[in-house]
C-alpha cells in the first residue's frame, strides 16, 4: 500500500485493516465521522461501519456481518469474535432512534437509507402481487402457436398474476413474449369492452431502450394488423424519463406515490442494470392495480450501483408460495457454439468453458498471446478506418452500421488491460496511418459513448454514434431511443470515445463481433457473470483474448452481493439469511 492510500490518522482496528489495504482512506474516515457524530466509542463498531461503506462501493446494500471475514479472506488481521462483534453493534447508539444504522435477521447491517429502500421495494412487490380477478386470454393459441411453447408458457404465467418477473439469456425470446403478450392483454381488454390498456416500455439506458423499440416494433411486425392497431406506436424511453426528471433532483422524480404514472402496463427491459434506489423510485409510482413486467437476465452484470435486484427478485419471489417467475432457456440468436459457451460460462464449467474457446469454431476464437498488441491492431485499425472512411464522406447511417459491427470490450477503464489506453492506442494507430493529428478530440470518425442523460438534446446514458463530416464541419450522430439524431459536436459535452468500452457499459447493447480482453487472474473485477456479459454481446463471433489462468479465475469467482431483498420477498419460509 503506497503512503497515499493510507488513512493517517487512523489508529487500532481501523489501522490494522487499513495497512492491510481491506478499508481504504473514505471507508475510514467515514466510519470515524459517523462514530463520532453518533457518539461511540467502540472500535468493532467503527470497523463494522467501515466495511459496510466498503461493500457499498463494492455494490452490496448491505453487510453480512456472520460472513465477511471469511469473504475478504485477510489472514492475520485481529477481527473480533462474532458473537461479541454483533453484540457491540446491537447496543451501539448508531442503532438508536433515530437510526443510523439496521440490523436485519441479526447479521445483515445497512445504513438506513438503503434499509428504508429494501424494505420499501419489498412493500410495494408484495403489495402489487395483491390477487386479482383472472385475465381470461382468448388469443393464447393465435399468438403462441406451435413453436412457441416456452413463451406461450411464460405469458400465461404473466396474465395470472400483476408482476412478473420475466428472464432468460439473450436470444431466448424475451422481446417476442412481450410483444406478443401486450397484443394479448388489449385484446383482452377490446374483448371485455375496457378501453386501450396504456401501456409503457422502458429500459435503464437510453440504447437499451432503443434496442427494445426496434425489437418490439419488429416482433409487431410479424403479427395481425388489427393487433399492431390495437397496440399503436409504442416507443421506448429510460425508466428516468418515464419517472419523468424533477429539476434540481437526481434521486427523485415528478411521478412517485403521490402522482402516479397513468399507465396500466408497464415494461422494464433490461431490469438487471436497475439499482435498488431506482427500483424503490419506480415501483413507488406504479399505480396499485397496474400490471409491471420485469424483464432481464439474472446472470449478468448487476447495477453499477448499489442492489442486485433482479437476482433478488428472482431468488424471493420463487421461494414464494403462488408465484412464479416466467423463466425462458432456449436461445435462438447465437450460432450453436456461442450458445454452448455462454451455458458452460454461466455454470462455472472451466473445463467445458476452455475447449469451447479452443475449439477453432469460426464463431468463438480464443487468443492466448502474453502480449495481443499485434492481434488487437490487426482487428481494431481496419475496423477504425472503416469507420473513418464512411464519415469522412458523409455517410451517417453506414457509419453507424459500421459501428455495430464490432466491439472490443474491457473490464478496466484505466491500465494496460483498460478502456482508456486501447483508445489512445487505436488514436495512434490512426495517426501513424493516415497522418490525423492523435491529439485531436474531435475528428471523423471517432465513435462516441454518451455517459450522462442529457433530457434536452434526447440522448441518454449508453446511447452511441459517430461524428461524421458534414458541409459546415464536424456533425456528431447519435442512434438515439427514436432517431437517429443530429448535433453539433459543440453540444455535446458527456461523451467519451469507443474504440473500446467497458463491459459493464456495454450491458443493453449487441455488436456482431466482440473482443473480450481479459485482465490479469487477480483482478477483482474478473467475475463469472463479467465473462458471461461480454461473450454474450455477441450475435455472430466472440474472440476472448487473455490466459488460461484468466478463464478460471473469472469462472471461479462470483459478484455476488449482500442483500437482504430475497428473504424479504421469500417471507416466513425464505426469511433465515443463507
Amino acid at each position: 500500500m503506497s503512503v497515499t492510500d493510507r488513512a493517517l490518522r487512523a489508529t487500532g482496528v481501523l489501522q490494522a485493516f487499513n495497512q492491510a489495504g481491506v478499508l481504504d482512506i473514505a471507508d475510514v474516515h467515514v466510519a470515524q465521522r459517523i462514530c463520532a457524530l453518533g457518539e461511540e466509542a467502540d472500535e468493532r463498531v467503527a470497523l463494522a461501519v467501515g466495511l459496510l461503506v466498503r461493500a457499498l462501493r463494492g455494490g452490496s446494500v448491505c453487510l453480512d456481518l456472520a460472513t465477511v471475514a471469511a469473504t475478504i479472506g485477510a489472514d492475520g488481521l485481529p477481527w473480533p469474535q462474532p458473537g461479541q462483534w454483533l453484540a457491540a453493534v446491537r447496543a451501539s447508539t448508531l442503532v438508536c432512534d433515530p437510526p443510523v444504522l439496521h440490523l436485519y435477521g441479526d447479521r445483515l447491517l445497512y445504513f438506513d437509507r438503503y434499509w428504508r429502500e429494501e424494505e420499501q421495494v419489498s412493500r410495494d412487490v408484495l403489495a402489487l402481487l395483491t390477487p386479482r380477478p383472472p385475465a381470461t386470454a382468448p388469443a393464447f393459441g393465435r399468438l403462441f402457436p406451435a413453436g412457441f411453447d416456452e413463451q406461450r408458457r411464460a405469458a400465461e404465467i404473466a396474465v395470472s398474476q400483476p408482476v412478473t418477473v420475466l428472464t432468460g439469456g439473450p436470444g431466448t425470446g424475451k422481446t417476442t413474449t412481450v410483444a406478443r403478450l401486450l397484443a394479448l392483454l388489449a385484446e383482452h381488454a377490446e374483448h371485455t369492452g375496457a378501453s386501450r390498456p396504456r401501456m409503457a416500455l422502458a429500459a435503464p439506458t437510453g440504447k437499451a431502450a432503443a434496442r427494445l423499440t426496434e425489437a418490439v416494433q419488429h416482433e409487431l411486425g410479424k403479427l395481425d394488423a388489427v393487433d399492431r392497431e390495437r397496440l399503436g406506436e409504442l416507443q421506448a424511453m429510460t425508466v428516468h424519463r418515464l419517472l419523468g426528471r424533477r429539476p434540481g433532483s437526481s434521486s427523485r422524480f415528478r411521478h412517485d406515490r403521490g402522482n402516479r404514472l397513468p399507465h396500466d402496463v408497464i415494461v422494464v427491459d433490461e431490469t438487471s442494470m436497475v439499482s435498488l434506489t431506482l427500483m424503490a423510485r419506480l415501483l413507488e409510482a406504479v399505480r396499485p392495480d397496474a400490471r409491471l413486467i420485469l424483464v432481464g437476465d439474472p446472470d449478468q452484470l448487476a447495477s453499477v450501483e448499489a442492489g442486485a435486484v433482479l437476482a433478488d427478485l428472482v431468488d424471493g419471489l420463487s421461494a414464494r408460495d403462488g408465484v412464479q417467475v416466467a423463466a425462458l432457456q432456449t436461445s435462438h440468436r447465437f450460432g450453436e457454439l456461442i450458445g454452448a459457451l455462454a451455458a458452460a460460462i454461466r455454470s462455472g464449467d472451466a473445463q467445458r468453458t476452455l475447449a469451447l474457446l479452443r475449439s477453432g469454431d469460426e464463431h468463438v476464437d480464443f487468443v492466448e498471446n502474453q502480449d495481443a498488441t499485434d492481434h488487437l491492431r490487426s482487428v481494431l485499425l481496419p475496423h477504425a478506418l472503416r469507420l473513418r472512411q464512411a464519415a469522412l464522406m458523409g455517410a451517417a447511417e453506414a457509419a453507424l452500421t459500421i459501428l455495430g459491427e464490432h466491439r472490443l470490450l474491457c473490464a478496466h477503464r484505466e491500465g494496460p488491460f483498460g478502456v482508456a489506453h486501447w483508445n489512445r492506442q487505436v488514436e495512434q494507430w490512426l495517426a501513424e496511418e493516415t497522418g490525423q493529428p492523435p491529439w485531436s478530440e474531435w475528428y471523423a470518425g471517432r465513435p462516441l459513448l454518451v455517459t450522462a442523460n442529457d433530457y434536452g438534446l434526447r440522448v441518454y446514458n449508453g446511447d452511441t454514434g459517430v461524428v461524421v463530416a458534414g458541409p459546415d464541419g464536424l456533425r456528431a450522430v447519435i442512434a438515439g431511443a427514436t432517431a437517429t439524431l443530429d448535433f453539433a459536436t459543440s453540444r455535446l459535452g458527456d461523451v467519451e470515445t469507443m474504440h473500446a468500452m467497458t463491459i459493464h457499459k456495454s450491458q443493453g447493447s449487441q455488436a456482431e463481433e466482440v473482443t473480450v480482453l481479459l485482465p490479469q487472474d487477480d483482478s477483482r473485477l474478473l467475475t463469472r457473470e463479467l465473462l458471461y456479459t461480454a461473450v454474450t454481446r455477441a450475435k455472430k463471433r466472440v474472440r476472448v483474448i487473455g490466459s488460461e489462468t484468466s478463464v478460471r479465475a473469472a469462472l471461479g469467482r462470483r459478484a455476488l452481493r449482500a442483500s437482504g431483498l430475497r428473504q424479504r420477498l421469500a417471507g416466513p419460509a425464505g426469511a433465515g439469511v443463507a
